[in-house]
């Protein structure tokens, strides 16, 4: 199974119209088919699949329409197919349905060390001459580097506007965002005319700087609001792709298997390689989906139900650990309570609320007969 952004904003509700809980997580899958329904006249068992339901993709087993089956092609490994299928069908409707990109192009790149930025970097690199300015983290970009796709690494959260002018004056032929909010204004400025401003996702919505939905609100609040007209007058296009949305709201089911057709073919021909950050047992989901919202990751985090989870940590005992601390109050303690003790026994007993010992009052009783 892989993991994707979707997924931690479905674990913290900031999903549209989120499953009642308990539901299991999960959008996407790759295995063998162990049942076919009725009517199902395209796959049998025994068939090598990927599959990218609404929810319920995090199990050993999946029921799963058969508009959101895919055959695999030959010689992909289930975790290729986990790591490929959502994250390049993404950035191919990005690139070649929405921003049309030709040779000799430039775009700039948010979260380009994520899943699906690795898939854009490949697949527009298949086009001559495309420039491609991308935006991650710091930590990432010695190991961007070295792979020596991105042509111009910018730091997330800097203003990088003027280094983008300093090589590009005019700006920028197309922006790919995924963030939603922050970046809008700065993106936006730098489109050319007869550019293409195109969000697919809201990542600051769970790993911006304040994460409660009135803050995320705020914050898209405070974005300029471009009116139909501005876009008419300086030739520009901003657009969207919601990949759920487009299967389960839209139904446009073959649509998006004719894009993951195309991804596929250009995968056989060796143009394209799924980049896997790391793979994790399913007990360990925690973990992995802390690194994604982190943004640790570089490529693809993927989930494998085979895999062992990884040893915890031992908690100690109740009872048999302390600290050095603990105990020297321990300590000070019980010698406190000793000197207490010492102090009553030292004290005359105390009689009738007077201070008079017994001696005292039986000599008393004598004189008075």
């Amino acid at each position: 199974s892989g993991l994707n952004f979707q997924d931690l904003m479905a674990r913290q509700g900031a999903i549209d119209s989120p499953p009642k809980t308990p539901f299991i997580m999960g959008s996407e899958c790759a295995g063998d088919i162990e049942q076919v329904g009725e009517g199902v006249e395209n796959f049998k068992v025994g068939d090598r699949v990927v599959a990218l339901p609404d929810h319920k993709a995090w199990a050993e087993q999946v029921a799963v329409p058969a508009t959101s089956v895919f055959a695999l092609p030959n010689g992909m490994s289930y975790l290729d197919a986990a790591a490929i299928t959502m994250n390049y069908t993404v950035a191919y409707i990005l690139l070649f349905e929405l921003a049309h990109l030709t040779p000799g192009k430039n775009l700039l790149l948010h979260s380009a060390g994520g899943g699906v930025g690795q898939a854009v970097v490949q697949l527009a690199k298949t086009v001559k001459d495309v420039t491609i300015f991308g935006v991650c983290s710091k930590s990432k970009h010695e190991s961007l580097k070295a792979t020596g796709s991105i042509d111009h690494l910018l730091e997330r959260g800097t203003d990088y506007t003027n280094e983008v002018r300093k090589i590009s004056p005019e700006g920028v032929d197309i922006v790919l965002d995924c963030l939603c909010g922050e970046e809008c204004n700065k993106g936006y400025a730098l489109l050319k005319p007869m550019g293409k401003y195109i969000l697919y996702g809201s990542s600051n919505v769970v790993t911006g700087e304040t994460k409660s939905f009135f803050s995320a609100a705020r914050s898209w609040w405070q974005v300029d609001k471009v009116s139909p007209i501005k876009l008419f007058d300086e030739n520009k296009t901003l657009s969207g792709l919601n990949l759920r949305h487009l299967m389960y709201q839209h139904g446009s089911h073959a649509f998006v298997r004719r894009a993951v057709n195309q991804v596929y073919t250009l995968w056989s021909e060796g143009k394209i390689k799924p980049v896997v950050d790391s793979t994790w047992a399913l007990e360990d989901v925690p973990e992995a989906m802390q690194k994604m919202h982190d943004r640790k990751n570089i490529g693809k985090i993927v989930l494998d139900p085979n895999l062992e989870p990884k040893p915890k940590p031992a908690t100690p005992a109740k009872g048999k650990a302390k600290d050095k601390k603990s105990a020297n109050q321990e300590e000070k303690k019980a010698s406190s309570v000793e000197s207490e003790e010492g102090e009553k026994k030292k004290e005359p007993e105390l009689t009738n609320g007077t201070s008079e010992d017994k001696s005292d009052s039986d000599s008393k009783e004598k004189e008075s007969s």
